[in-house]
């Protein structure tokens, strides 16, 4: 292959990327600013997505339909969580989660092949690892009365976002040859990608106040993009650790250039809870 071929396909990826990139923050951003039903619609898909995603990474194609019964749970539950915000049903409507989940664990005592029944873990981890952040996102976007606003949704995706972006540019810059963060799980992360996506995230968290888009005081927006920069590191490190031991590259291709829904999302699933948890505790959701 010609140099001069080399670089036409690597410009082609990267067109690729950058057009999918910007069509899915499209789609984003609409979901989030339009109304609670594009929401709902949003974070739905991206949970579907995501769960198949895991469960062929760790499960492959076995067991389908306690796959299929696990990922309806998580549906089950972000609408659950969703309808008590939105339409003020009873918090009590949790007890059909804890039913479904009940009938998941007992309907793995009737399927005919146990060979690889410890396989079935994986369905409960793929509902603590994906299911439950999604639906804290509820949280976020709806107010004790009911009323929906994506606005901070939007604020902390620009947090991780910004932080992905810094992390990848500083360490472009500066980490080829310094130290790794964890070279045993993700060897192309460094400790300058590390910094560079920390600052970024605080620099993005004070823009959005400056702007008027934050609702918080100055040192909450510092502290919350702390916080979310680094569960955002764990979170993608643990996605890495789940592909390597499962001998994939992407968790799949849903994403042109980006790979799986779950690439996309890996440090959200750790950054949402995480700055929701400091919001709530501070009081301040």
């Amino acid at each position: 292959m010609t140099t001069a071929l080399k670089r036409l396909l690597k410009m082609n990826n990267t067109v690729k990327r950058s057009l999918s990139g910007v069509l899915f923050l499209g789609v984003v951003l609409a979901g989030l600013l339009i109304n609670k039903y594009l929401f709902a619609l949003l974070f739905i898909f991206m949970e579907v997505c995501m769960l198949a995603e895991f469960y062929k990474m760790t499960m492959g194609d076995r067991y389908p339909k306690s796959r299929l019964f696990a990922i309806f749970i998580a549906v089950l539950t972000f609408c659950i969580i969703f309808s008590i915000y939105s339409f003020h049903i009873p918090i009590k409507f949790t007890a059909v989660i804890a039913l479904a989940l009940v009938g998941l664990m007992s309907s793995s005592l009737f399927v005919n092949d146990k060979e690889d029944f410890h396989l079935f873990s994986n369905l409960y981890t793929g509902l603590f690892y994906i299911a439950i952040p999604l639906a804290l996102s509820n949280l976020i976007v709806f107010d004790a009365q009911g009323n929906f606003s994506g606005i901070l949704m939007v604020c902390f995706f620009c947090i991780i976002w910004a932080s992905d972006v810094g992390a990848y540019c500083f360490g472009l810059l500066f980490g080829k040859n310094g130290k790794k963060l964890c070279p045993s799980i993700s060897p192309k992360k460094s400790w300058a990608g590390f910094w560079g996506g920390l600052l970024s995230a605080i620099l993005v968290s004070v823009i959005l106040k400056l702007t008027g888009l934050f609702p918080h005081p100055m040192v909450h927006c510092i502290i919350l993009a702390i916080i979310m920069d680094v569960a955002g590191v764990f979170g993608d490190l643990f996605e890495s650790q789940w592909k390597r031991i499962s001998g994939i590259k992407d968790s799949g291709s849903i994403i042109p250039g980006h790979g799986g829904m779950l690439d996309r999302f890996d440090s959200t699933i750790f950054a949402i809870p995480a700055g929701t948890a400091y919001l709530a505790i501070l009081g301040l959701l």
